[in-house]
């Protein structure tokens, strides 16, 4: 159960204990004006029957109680039977109150310690319009990341629609301590998308004097921005703008290509990058000669060299060296398999 079904849950029993204290108030109250036929003021009634249900002790402040038959019968009555629906009430309300606070700080720690196991993950500043689709992408990658907002009811209401593999920091990332709550020490990549470009500058700033190591990707609005987010330390920028006009004028001229696109992302489909370790058994081995294509089903589409320059389609005779990168097409788990391969030694030279 999520805590908005708990909460929706305490809720209605809270409208139930509400409905019946209000009844045995009415009840009681009634039964002592009928009894006193009359001499009693509604508030008065209502005041002995409010005190005789909560028990405090305060005596018989209904003048001639005493002579009058039948009303110390019904205060007992109200105090056998109606002072429990006193009870649900108050003790209904309390765990409507306090529900949101013990459970937030028993889900906030249970959070923390998995965000404190994690390394070489991802870091997502904000949730908005921008952020969801990069925590959609991530997930559908089935990489580890946090996520970082100050507003904490929207993190739990996508926390509840994408499931537990999402882990989130309510607070500013612009303030160390809760960049350091989201393992910045120990991130491999940090995503800006909050919506002004001065907030991504200031987060920039702050993770980049976390960790120099860090590559920081940053959402831009204005052109103008782009220069002083890459000096306050972003690697690179993106401009959501730019990619939707490029995404409508494809949508124009080559349909059926974006529609291919599109396609590849339903059948999980991704365009994947493996680095070549060091002393990989790969090294000083052509494509052909690799047993990538005989152990996975991945399709190498570009590589990319130590320069930062590329080598598209490598044929069959390109020779692995130390440094490159691999950019391939492939579904996820083929991907695990090439890494872990590769890491380990598994997937080498071609044999027989």
């Amino acid at each position: 159960m999520t805590h908005q079904d708990t909460r929706k849950e305490i809720a209605g029993q809270l409208v139930v204990a509400v409905v019946m204290l209000v009844a045995v108030a009415v009840i009681g109250a009634g039964g002592y004006h009928m009894l006193g036929e009359g001499q009693w003021r509604w508030d008065e009634c209502f005041y002995m029957t409010i005190i005789t249900l909560s028990t405090v002790g305060f005596g018989e402040v209904l003048p001639h109680m005493d002579v009058v038959p039948g009303t110390r019968i019904w205060t007992l009555l109200l105090i056998l039977f109606g002072s429990g629906s006193l009870l649900f009430f108050v003790s209904t309300m309390t765990a409507f109150i306090v529900e949101g606070d013990i459970q937030g700080v028993l889900r906030r720690r249970r959070m923390q310690s998995r965000i404190d196991k994690l390394s070489g993950h991802f870091i997502v500043v904000g949730v908005g319009a921008t952020g969801i689709h990069v925590v959609e992408e991530l997930l559908a990658s089935d990489v580890a990341f946090v996520v970082i907002d100050t507003n904490e009811e929207r993190l739990r209401t996508v926390a509840d629609r994408l499931g537990p593999k999402m882990l989130y920091v309510d607070g500013d990332a612009t303030d160390d301590s809760i960049l350091e709550l989201s393992g910045i020490m120990r991130a491999k990549g940090l995503a800006a998308t909050l919506r002004d470009d001065k907030d991504n500058v200031f987060v920039s700033i702050t993770a980049r004097a976390l960790n120099p190591q860090l590559r920081i990707v940053a959402k831009v609005t204005e052109d103008s921005a782009e220069s002083k987010l890459k000096r306050a330390g972003a690697d690179t920028t993106v401009s959501p703008s730019f990619i939707g006009g490029m995404r409508l004028a494809s949508e124009l001229v080559r349909p059926s290509v974006v529609q291919f696109l599109d396609s590849m992302r339903s059948q999980d489909l991704r365009v994947e990058e493996v680095k070549i370790p060091d002393g990989s058994p790969l090294l000083a081995v052509t494509l052909r000669d690799t047993a990538i294509r005989h152990q996975t089903n991945v399709l190498i589409l570009a590589v990319r060299e130590a320069d930062g320059s590329y080598s598209y389609n490598p044929g069959p005779d390109f020779v692995i060296s130390s440094g490159q990168t691999l950019v391939v097409l492939c579904r996820t788990s083929d991907l695990e398999h090439l890494r872990r391969g590769i890491q380990d030694g598994s997937i080498g030279r071609v044999t027989g």
